[in-house]
C-alpha cells in the first residue's frame, strides 16, 4: 500500500457518496471520516442525510455528531480534526475514506491550505450590516469583488459571505486568490459521483425527509438553539422549516411551501457543488447510476489499494 493514501467520495448531494464510500472501505480495509459540514452537528441527522449506525455497514465512522448546534462552523477547526483523524487511522494500518459534497472542507482536510487570520473589527462591522440589510447586498459587493467566490457562496449564507469579504479586506487580494492549487498533502485519489437525474432525486431525497420526520426533527432542535445558531440553523431544509415554526414548536406556516423551497434551494446548490469540484483536475468522474458503480470506482483507483 502507498504511503499515506487517502480516498475522497465527492460531488454534489443525492448522488450516493455515503454508500460508495461505506462499500469502499468495506472492501479496503478503510474508516470513513465525514466531510460534510452539517454531519458535523449533533441531532441534524435526517436533513443531513446522515448514514444511521445500523446502515455504516459495521464500518468505523469519524467526525459525525462532534459540534453542539450552537457552534459556528470553523474550516480551520474541522482541518485540524480531519487531519487528526486520518493520521490515527494511518496508525491503525487502515485507509481513511473521506466523505461528504463540502468543498472547502475537502481542501482544507487534503490540501496544502492554510486559512487566513480574522480581524474582529472587521468582522463585527460586516455582521452589524447584515443584520441591518441581509445577505443579498453582502453578496452583491462581494460579486464585484470576487465573482468566483461569489459564485460559489449560497446569496442566503450570511455567514460565508461575510467571512469572504472579511478576507478581502484583512489581506487585500480575492478570497479564492487564498485558496492554494491542486496539491494534497496526501496520497490521495478523488473519486467524483454525479449523475443526470440529481434534480429529481433531490426532489425524491427532500419529500423522503419529510415523511421520516424532519419536522420533528427541527422542531426537537429549538430548545438546543437551532434557530439563533450561526450556521446549524441556516442549513438547508433546517432554515426553510424553521420559517414554519412558531419557537414553541407549532405550525406557523403550512411546511408545503417550505418543501419546495428547500427543494429549489438544494438543486442551486447541486450547480454550485459541480462548479466547484470541476474545477478540480484531480478527481475521477463517474456516473453514479451506473450498475457496477463500486466496481467502477475500484478501477478508478491505484493498483496499490
Amino acid at each position: 500500500m502507498a504511503e499515506r493514501p487517502v480516498i475522497a467520495v465527492v460531488g454534489p448531494t443525492a448522488t450516493g457518496k455515503s454508500d460508495l464510500a461505506v462499500a469502499l472501505a468495506a472492501q479496503l480495509g478503510g474508516e470513513v471520516v465525514n466531510a460534510d459540514s452539517m454531519q458535523l452537528y449533533v441531532g441534524m441527522d435526517i436533513g443531513t442525510a446522515k448514514l444511521a449506525p445500523e446502515n455504516r455497514g459495521g464500518i468505523a465512522h469519524h467526525l459525525l455528531d462532534v459540534w453542539p448546534i450552537t457552534k459556528s462552523a470553523a474550516v480551520a477547526e474541522y482541518q485540524a480534526l480531519a487531519r487528526a483523524t486520518i493520521a490515527e487511522i494511518h496508525d491503525r494500518g487502515h485507509l481513511p475514506v473521506l466523505v461528504g459534497g463540502s468543498g472547502l472542507y475537502l481542501r482544507g482536510a487534503l490540501d496544502h491550505l492554510e486559512f487566513p487570520g480574522e480581524s474582529p473589527e472587521i468582522r463585527g462591522r460586516l455582521y452589524g450590516e447584515l443584520t441591518a440589510g441581509g445577505p443579498g447586498r453582502l453578496h452583491t459587493r462581494l460579486a464585484a469583488l470576487d465573482p468566483a467566490a461569489a459564485a460559489a457562496i449560497l446569496p442566503t449564507n450570511g455567514r460565508r459571505i461575510v467571512r469572504a469579504l472579511e478576507v478581502i479586506e484583512l489581506t487585500g487580494r480575492p478570497f479564492t486568490a487564498t485558496m492554494p492549487g491542486f496539491d494534497s498533502i496526501y496520497d490521495c485519489t478523488q473519486v467524483g459521483l454525479d449523475r443526470d437525474d440529481v434534480d429529481e432525486r433531490v426532489a425524491q431525497r427532500v419529500h423522503a425527509m419529510m415523511a421520516a420526520g424532519l419536522l420533528d426533527e427541527v422542531r426537537g432542535l429549538l430548545p438546543a438553539g437551532l434557530r439563533d445558531s450561526p450556521t446549524a440553523g441556516k442549513a438547508l431544509g433546517y432554515a426553510q422549516l424553521l420559517d414554519c415554526l412558531t419557537d414553541a414548536g407549532g405550525i406557523r406556516h403550512d411546511p408545503a411551501n417550505a418543501v419546495e423551497a428547500t427543494i429549489r434551494a438544494t438543486r442551486r446548490f447541486v450547480r454550485r457543488q459541480r462548479s466547484w469540484f470541476r474545477r478540480d483536475p484531480r478527481v475521477r468522474w463517474l456516473d453514479a447510476a451506473a450498475p457496477d458503480l463500486v466496481e467502477a470506482a475500484r478501477r478508478a483507483l491505484p493498483p496499490t489499494l
